[in-house]
């Protein structure tokens, strides 16, 4: 078994708001963060849950942050609360023992659409010469963090669509086993409230089309769900071999016991209707953690509010937990779906249930379907429990299943 991981800071960018504390009052009053955006006017669905009042002037620590992608300044300001609350300083750590694992689903979108834009308007000659470092994802994820850093250990940039935070999370947790790095900030960022995603998801049939009431349109595990509403946003954790947190008396808000990674191989874009990917992803993360299903107390579902992800969803927690029946909740009932920072911001939002001893309710859930009843979804308002044992499961496009095991410290 690998050494355990410990997380020691935490740092959030999402629709309800900047930092961990913004976005824990929304999550927890259970209200929607969902609204008509003025940039999505032409496209099929004009909804969406974005960062309000974000001003890269005021929140980005970095030189010229206009310059970067809308995702890229949102994973630099998580990442600076996320070594703010771990009291972590680059001057007082070693660079080429510190990690950058940053995931997302499309790079630097943004950046690429206003760039193809401007190409067909104005030809070339118009183009910004930093339009590569802009959109590439390697560079609008982890290679900025690590330029504003200073990190010289392993730098990696990781995709798996919607599951991408919480399969960085897991990579970073495997380079501290392997003794590759002491510390490793990792996470997720996307900024894909954009016109081409938006027209995208939309024509593919995955987004709400409750656009005349947005507040009420991602209902995770409702019977009345009709898609997820697109969201944006980054989460950064900062992880620690449990040594060296110990050494310089950093307390860990929690462990990372355990993570597994499986794929469907059934569809691009839906799961596999029996959950055997989830199923088997769940029960790899507890053997690592050497748990049993018995031992958790609390789920963070993917909770889209899609028909097919929160059937397969249900199914696989009814199946595995026929007992113990853990809380589940969905924070994208109130967030919508942040895509490749999802996994990241779900995660941070599981520890923090560990340290407050509160469950955030599950947004707009009103009554179950035949497919989505008997599981414990928490709704209505938050619920006070101290699980010892937490799951958070993230799933992507192309069958992509990640769960991460998060234990109280």
């Amino acid at each position: 078994m690998p050494e355990t991981a410990a997380v020691t800071g935490l740092g959030l960018v999402t629709p309800a708001g900047i930092g961990l504390e913004a976005t824990w009052r929304a999550v927890c009053r259970g209200g929607s963060t969902a609204r008509h955006h003025p940039e999505l006017e032409a496209a099929p669905v004009s909804i969406a849950c974005t960062v309000p009042g974000f001003d890269p002037r005021v929140h980005v620590p970095a030189p010229r942050p206009w310059r970067l992608d809308r995702s890229t300044q949102f994973l630099l300001t998580a990442a600076h609360e996320a070594m703010a609350h771990a009291g972590l300083s680059t001057e007082e750590w070693d660079p080429s023992r510190v990690a950058i694992v940053i995931g997302s689903a499309a790079g630097g979108v943004a950046t690429l659409e206003s760039s193809h834009c401007k190409l067909l308007e104005s030809g070339p000659a118009l183009l910004s010469p930093l339009t590569l470092t802009g959109f590439l994802p390697n560079m609008a994820a982890a290679a900025h963090l690590a330029l504003g850093l200073g990190v010289t250990g392993p730098t990696l940039h990781v995709s798996t669509a919607c599951a991408s935070g919480a399969t960085a999370l897991g990579t970073a947790c495997l380079l501290l086993a392997c003794g590759a790095c002491d510390i490793a900030l990792a996470g997720g960022t996307d900024a894909m409230a954009t016109p081409l995603c938006a027209a995208a998801f939309a024509r593919m049939g995955a987004l709400s089309r409750r656009t005349g009431e947005p507040e009420a349109a991602s209902r995770p595990f409702d019977k009345d769900r009709d898609g997820f509403v697109l969201g944006e946003g980054a989460g950064v954790l900062v992880l620690e071999r449990a040594g060296h947190a110990r050494a310089r008396s950093a307390p860990p808000l929690a462990l990372v016991l355990g993570h597994a990674a499986t794929s469907d191989a059934h569809d691009p874009v839906a799961p596999d209707p029996r959950g055997h990917g989830l199923r088997s992803a769940v029960l790899q993360a507890l053997r690592q953690a050497d748990a049993t299903p018995g031992d958790v107390g609390h789920i963070n579902a993917h909770g889209t509010g899609t028909l097919l992800n929160d059937r397969v969803e249900a199914g696989v927690v009814r199946d595995l937990f026929p007992v113990s029946a853990p809380s589940v909740t969905s924070v994208k009932g109130t967030l919508g779906h942040t895509m490749g920072a999802a996994g990241a911001i779900e995660a941070a939002l599981t520890v923090h249930t560990l340290t407050t001893g509160l469950v955030p309710p599950t947004a707009n859930f009103h009554a179950p379907d035949g497919d989505t009843a008997g599981i414990d979804l928490v709704t209505g308002s938050p619920r006070r429990q101290h699980p010892k044992l937490a799951l958070s499961h993230s799933l992507g496009f192309g069958g992509h299943n990640t769960v991460v095991v998060l234990g109280a410290a």
